[in-house]
């Protein structure tokens, strides 16, 4: 037999066992370390769907008071489509300069489903910078929570109908109440990198 045929199960043999105990580290790691991609949770689809509903929900709501706040104006139909736009723009923006950061980049461990689709987009980043990125970026949706009520709040002083204040009392409800306590409760809450996210720092204590 050749030194060659000899060598080749030893060196099998030794990818095996480097594997194995690669794999023996990485799950010491994951019970010692909640936030480590094998200890954390993993969504379906529809949990993932269900995290979404209420920026969903104050998107539509938000063009429809815009297309309400326009009535007759051929401005209506631009400015909550543009609002829609901004609403879906705006999520890709995140996983785009925020999820790339985030530990859970490429897994079903986000609780909101854009870690699968960020994989899609951009490669994996330095994970340590994701609060860096997170406080750099998330200002870029805030306008999404104020600008329909910029043009609602003229139109009742013009002409008060109540289906524009069922429609702003709704947008406010969902935006300033349901959203941040749903993320604030349920989605940040279950997420595993919360301790890291300035946007849950010292709420988990609260």
């Amino acid at each position: 037999m050749s030194t060659v045929e000899q060598r080749g199960p030893d060196l099998a043999a030794k990818v095996t066992t480097e594997q194995r105990n690669r794999m023996e580290e990485e799950r010491s790691d994951a019970q010692q370390n909640p936030c480590h991609p094998l200890a954390a949770p993993v969504y379906t689809g529809l949990q993932a769907f269900l995290h979404n509903l209420p920026y969903i929900l104050m998107t539509v709501l938000g063009a429809a008071v815009l297309l309400r706040s326009f009535r007759g104006s051929p401005w209506a139909h631009v400015t909550a489509a543009a609002y829609l736009l901004y609403g879906v723009v705006g999520a890709l923006w995140i996983m785009v300069f925020v999820c790339p950061f985030c530990r859970f980049w490429g897994t079903d461990s986000c609780p909101c489903g854009y870690g699968r689709i960020a994989a899609r987009i951009r490669n994996r980043q330095p994970g340590d910078r994701f609060g860096e990125k997170f406080k750099k970026h998330i200002p870029v949706i805030v306008p999404l929570w104020f600008l329909p009520l910029v043009p609602a709040v003229p139109a009742l002083v013009r002409g008060f109908t109540w289906g524009l204040v069922i429609l702003v009392v709704a947008f406010a409800v969902d935006a300033f109440v349901i959203l941040p306590r749903f993320s604030t409760r349920h989605g940040c809450r279950e997420c595993p990198q919360r301790g890291g996210c300035p946007w849950m720092k010292g709420k988990d204590a609260a």
